[in-house]
């Protein structure tokens, strides 16, 4: 299957690792990944906080970019979501009958990763090895807007040598929200001190999910505390495989 990549301007400036990782994912499992060099940012922070007609011109070059490919898979929730969920929202805002109807042609094509990899391609042992103690945070868009449920689960449990643990609280919220993390500093901040202590009482050597904009709020608190616990994405642990 031919595959675009959507890497999201997020984790394309500050993890590019994690399209790395992903692209070593869908071509190990024999898909082929195109990059489509002209996207940026899909405009869910515009969207977000206020911004909706800003934000239009941003889905009409999503779309532009993103019209042809058989199937666009991207390693966040939270993008994935705003094409989803979203975008429809800001098309009929448009008042573009012509974007209306793109934009309901090509959304259903757009997958959070772990979904594409389970619903679409009917895959959940990628053939990963990773012995390591793992626990899980199910970010709010993945579990709120587009309901991926236990995916990643299903994915991790089937990753060879790992020692997956579940976190307590699972589906709260870790705090970042984008701006709200900026707008709500405090409280924000409360939220992390929670998820950092739920973290901290699995024992894990690592706390993976399926945003890296989570990762890097969790990861930062846990860093601050010098836990020594790392962050990977989920796209990071299902690439990695046994040496030799």
């Amino acid at each position: 299957m031919k595959a675009a990549l959507f890497i999201t301007c997020f984790n394309d400036t500050l993890f590019p690792q994690v399209g790395i990782a992903t692209t070593h994912l869908l071509e190990r499992l024999g898909h082929t990944v195109e990059f489509p060099e002209t996207q940026t940012c899909c405009g869910q922070m515009h969207y977000n906080t206020g911004y909706q007609q800003e934000a239009i011109p941003l889905v009409r070059h999503f779309v532009a970019g993103f019209r042809d490919a058989e199937v666009v898979v991207a390693p966040s929730a939270s993008c994935v979501g705003m094409v989803r969920d979203l975008y429809p929202k800001a098309a009929i805002l448009s008042g573009d009958a012509q974007l209306i109807a793109e934009v309901d042609a090509l959304a259903p094509r757009v997958y959070e990763l772990g979904e594409f990899l389970v619903k679409r391609a009917g895959v959940v042992d990628v053939g990963a090895y990773f012995p390591h103690r793992v626990t899980y945070h199910a970010t709010c868009h993945s579990l709120r807007v587009l309901r991926v449920g236990d995916i990643p689960m299903q994915l991790l449990r089937a990753v060879k040598g790992i020692d997956l643990v579940e976190l307590p609280h699972v589906a709260e919220c870790c705090g970042f929200g984008g701006t709200f993390a900026v707008k709500n500093a405090d409280l924000s901040t409360a939220m992390l001190g929670d998820k950092a202590r739920d973290v901290l009482d699995t024992g894990a050597e690592v706390l993976c999910a399926a945003d890296s904009s989570c990762l890097m709020h969790i990861g930062g608190g846990l860093h601050r505390l010098r836990a020594g616990v790392r962050t990977m994405h989920l796209a990071e642990v299902l690439a990695s495989v046994e040496e030799g």
